[in-house]
């Protein structure tokens, strides 16, 4: 088969590779689409030292199962494999399975024609939902966990609430769009890359803004999502945020940095953070994405596998106005 495998630092070979087969309990899919991740361009970088080269990254899929249960099914996939076992998996958070492993991390991706997993892992797709929207599953679960976390801690219900985002990218727009479908009014994005805020405007409702020269007002919002998580984000969500209100961290883009903790005591601000999303969260983002929850999705670019090292240097030069590049084996 045909994959796109990162060998190193910001290199990509698209080449052969043997094909895989499916385990006892495993399923083997034949990849119609797959998203490049942020965690995928953070691995691209040499930034993730779980993911060793040579390795197939790759884990937001849609595709039809061709061999193991559920022959014909057309499916995405959680990609985070639990246990089953520990308390985290038996108090149904299996995003923190304390055994877990990760598709295009501990075990082959999806940046190409075919793909195992265990069975245990597989959401059937509705059949009226397109692979390009199908592989938008896992990102839409991450947006769908992180917005239920903040809400459960908010005092007021969310549609009265001034939100902000930060980043325009996938997690940053579909949660700007999720918002927006949840009937939350009054939304901010800001996002550096003028390709991307011009997309945002189009695609959402959202006010937009740029944060390297316009800083947002101070003690102004009531939930603050960070999807991106740098040093400065983390800095200005802190600042940006009502006294009382919600911090919800999502980004991993920098591994630590100071925050005002003095206001984070004295205005009795929840930081809250939210890690990818269980089970559960991926087939409700299924549900969602059927029903037209995130929109027609227009904003999302479609390019060949075999492009792929291409659009990798594209969204890291920031020529890409897209939010998300689904790749198509």
């Amino acid at each position: 088969m045909k994959a796109l495998v990162y060998i190193g630092p910001e290199r990509l070979a698209y080449r052969d590779e043997p094909d895989p087969v499916a385990d006892r309990d495993e399923v083997l899919i034949r990849i119609d689409a797959v998203g490049i991740c942020g965690s995928d361009m953070h691995a691209w970088h040499g930034h993730d030292p779980r993911r060793v080269p040579p390795m197939i990254l790759g884990h937001e899929l849609a595709g039809e199962i061709v061999a193991g249960p559920g022959v014909g099914s057309r499916v995405t996939v959680d990609p985070i494999i639990n246990c089953g076992r520990c308390e985290y998996c038996l108090q149904g958070r299996d995003n923190l399975c304390a055994n877990r492993r990760m598709i295009g991390m501990n075990c082959p991706g999806g940046f190409a024609q075919f793909m195992t997993t265990t069975a245990a892992r597989i959401v059937e797709l509705p059949a009226a939902l397109s692979a390009r929207a199908a592989a938008l599953a896992e990102p839409a679960a991450t947006v769908l966990h992180a917005i239920d976390l903040g809400t459960r801690a908010l005092r007021r219900p969310l549609p009265e609430c001034n939100a902000l985002v930060q980043g325009g990218g996938a997690i940053g727009m579909l949660g700007a769009l999720l918002l927006q479908s949840y009937g939350v009014r009054r939304i901010a994005v800001g996002e550096t890359n003028p390709l991307r805020r011009t997309s945002v405007a189009r695609f959402t409702a959202a006010a937009t803004f740029d944060p390297a020269t316009d800083k947002p007002p101070v003690d102004a919002f009531d939930l603050v999502v960070d999807a991106v998580g740098a040093k400065a984000t983390r800095a200005s969500a802190l600042a940006a945020v009502k006294p009382g209100g919600v911090v919800v961290h999502v980004g991993l883009l920098d591994w630590a940095s100071e925050i005002d903790m003095r206001k984070l005591t004295l205005a009795e601000i929840t930081l809250i953070g939210s890690y990818t999303y269980s089970m559960l969260d991926v087939r409700a983002a299924v549900r969602a994405l059927a029903e037209g929850a995130f929109g027609e999705l227009g904003w999302v670019e479609e390019r060949p596998l075999s492009e792929g090292a291409a659009a990798f240097r594209d969204l890291a030069e920031g020529r890409a106005a897209a939010a998300k590049i689904v790749l198509r084996p």
